[in-house]
């Protein structure tokens, strides 16, 4: 039976060798169609919009697209939106950082549930959040009579934009912790407390250094799509021109009225946003790579 059975692995063997071969030694005509229609589909839906944008806001000159950036309600727009992401991405750096680590580092009830709330965001449209909030917080919604008594103002304010902006956001920093402080496992924790660290020692000195570089690319991201954010804003911004207009709201205005090069001018600062985030993105995943190297 040993015999048949060494015989019978040695055959399964020589197959999977055989499968794996085939499977990665692909002819070169294949392995050059898949690459051409990779760069084929970059090209015509990342490269080319991404040219168009800038060459259409370059298309009249330096001076048009310079007047476009300095125009009050451009300048207004580029400060709500820094504002909006100021605000948003601390506050989901403290939410991401504290959902990971109880959700990685400790068992209690409710932890399943915590986890698909921190997936909400991704499965509800930032429009019907955007609705919510107006529900809640508008002039005929639930806390809006107390609000208006109190003159207060959350709806087609800056405190909604930014309410607003949090929602989409707060599952970018937790959703990059999650898997790779689960990864990392609780022994090193578990020594430091043992050897008489507290609880903020044993963050600062164990957890934190550990994912550093995953903590900072969901900053990145959360950044980026603050910065870019539309749809929810949209709802509860009002459209409050000079006031209440993100740069994507201000883009979608300027290219309604017809001011394609406006339009286009500041539709390139967040085209150059997308570009430096890649930047940092790279650099990020280098350096993060680097470390596990020399770990």
């Amino acid at each position: 039976m040993s015999g048949a059975a060494a015989a019978l692995h040695g055959v399964f063997d020589h197959a999977a060798r055989f499968e794996s071969r085939s499977a990665t030694r692909e002819p070169a005509w294949v392995k050059w169609t898949l690459i051409g229609l990779a760069l084929a589909f970059f090209a015509v839906f990342l490269l080319l919009p991404l040219v168009a944008v800038f060459y259409e806001a370059l298309r009249k000159g330096w001076a048009v697209y310079y007047a476009a950036l300095i125009e009050p309600d451009a300048v207004s727009a580029i400060t709500l939106t820094l504002t909006a992401a100021l605000c948003a991405v601390p506050l989901n750096l403290v939410f991401g950082v504290a959902a990971a680590w109880a959700i990685t580092k400790f068992e209690f009830r409710g932890k399943h549930l915590l986890i698909t709330l921190i997936d909400l965001p991704f499965s509800v449209s930032p429009v019907v959040s955007g609705l919510i909030y107006v529900l809640v917080f508008g002039a005929q919604g639930w806390f809006g009579p107390w609000l208006s008594d109190h003159d207060v103002k959350v709806i087609f304010a800056i405190p909604g934009i930014v309410l607003a902006t949090v929602f989409v956001t707060f599952p970018f920093v937790a959703r990059e912790l999650i898997p790779l402080m689960e990864a990392q496992g609780r022994e090193e924790e578990e020594a430091a407390v043992v050897l008489g660290a507290r609880g903020w020692q044993t963050f600062w000195h164990v957890t934190l250094p550990n994912v550093k570089w995953g903590l900072l690319y969901g900053v990145i991201l959360c950044n980026a799509r603050a910065m870019g954010e539309f749809g929810a804003v949209s709802v509860v911004s009002g459209h409050i021109r000079g006031q209440t207009n993100t740069l994507p709201l201000h883009v979608e205005i300027l290219y309604n009225e017809y001011q394609f090069a406006a339009a286009f001018a500041v539709a390139s600062l967040l085209a150059l946003l997308a570009l430096v985030t890649l930047v940092i993105k790279t650099w990020v995943e280098r350096q993060a790579g680097r470390a596990n190297k020399e770990e």
